[in-house]
């Protein structure tokens, strides 16, 4: 069952329209390493992974929708009073031509969202350590985006961003922990 409250995980604010900057979230909103792809790999690798850490799945899956919410909103309002002008020095002529300014799953480099980009080996452990290291690129990745922008609106609602990646992957980690464990007392018996 779904309950969905219409507000942001964390408030959302900009200083200034920054179409560059809007170019760069969208590698957290469409690429490989973004929002989108951490989502839909926790909600699809939940089916295979055993009852004692599930909830950590479903649970860290459903909050990368809201941190996806956070980004389409930085986004927007990044791009909403800019020209055309703007948007094609910023290098987002090509994304206007095809959108307009509606949002579109692709990177920064402006590579559309592939599925490639979801892993499920169906080894529990194989795929709690894919998800720690995925948490640990979008750490990285909001670090540095954090380092691109001078507007200290945007790098609050980023580094919140940013500290809940490391959130997600510390439960990873405690989730391969109980695993673990669970495998080692089996063997001894």
């Amino acid at each position: 069952m779904w309950v969905y409250e219409k507000k942001l995980q964390y408030p959302v604010r900009v200083s200034k329209c920054d179409p560059h900057m809007a170019k760069l979230l969208m590698e957290q909103y469409g690429g490989a390493d973004g929002e989108l792809a951490a989502a839909l790999r926790y909600l699809n690798q939940r089916y295979t992974i055993p009852d004692k850490v599930i909830g950590v799945l479903n649970d860290i899956g459903t909050e990368e929708f809201a941190h996806l919410e956070m980004i389409a909103t930085m986004i927007y309002k990044l791009t909403k009073d800019a020209s055309v002008e703007q948007l094609k020095a910023a290098g987002l002529g090509e994304h206007y031509a095809a959108h307009d300014r509606a949002l579109f799953y692709q990177s920064a480099g402006g590579v559309p969202f592939t599925a490639t980009y979801i892993q499920a080996k169906g080894d529990p452990i194989a795929d709690l350590y894919e998800d720690i290291a995925a948490e640990e690129k979008a750490r990285a990745t909001y670090q540095w985006l954090i380092d691109l922008t001078d507007d200290v609106d945007l790098q609050d609602s980023l580094k919140f961003l940013r500290e809940r990646e490391i959130i997600h992957s510390l439960r990873f980690r405690e989730s391969v922990e109980i695993l673990k464990g669970e495998r080692d007392r089996k063997k001894v018996f």
